[in-house]
């Protein structure tokens, strides 16, 4: 199964080797999930983990690993052009419902403006995105 990972989803699976996150970044590695990237979801995920705060639990030679392994293992698409078919409370999510809507994927994310969507397009918690994944 295809999906995109907001990047909140993605560095909290670094942070925390427990959880959904982390469990959906091994179905990944694993290949049970194919993780849809674009090049503004990768610099989001770039400039989080270069945020003071996340640098004290994420050694810095684990954030380039990773996001090399999203560029390398991930499949990369373009970047989404023109509006999502619905928007977010926080503009700076839409670019994610517009990839996921594109390219016909679920969107996973932790973000409370974006799950507030989850009845109009198929966005998912990790959790319940996890739940889905194991009873496929």
């Amino acid at each position: 199964m295809r999906a995109v990972l907001d990047a909140n989803v993605l560095v909290s699976a670094l942070i925390s080797r427990v959880g959904a996150p982390a469990r959906l970044v091994e179905l990944w590695f694993e290949g049970e999930l194919e993780l849809v990237v674009c090049k503004t979801l990768l610099d989001e995920v770039r400039r989080t983990l270069n945020q003071p705060k996340i640098k004290d639990r994420v050694a810095s030679e684990d954030a380039l690993r990773f996001i090399r392994l999203l560029q390398e293992v991930g499949e990369v698409v373009a970047d989404p052009e023109g509006s999502p078919p619905i928007h977010s409370d926080d503009p700076g999510d839409d670019y994610l419902l517009a990839l996921a809507a594109r390219e016909r994927t679920p969107l996973v994310s932790g973000d409370a403006h974006v799950l507030a969507l989850s009845g109009k397009l198929p966005i998912s918690s990790p959790r319940a995105f996890l739940e889905q994944l194991e009873r496929a």
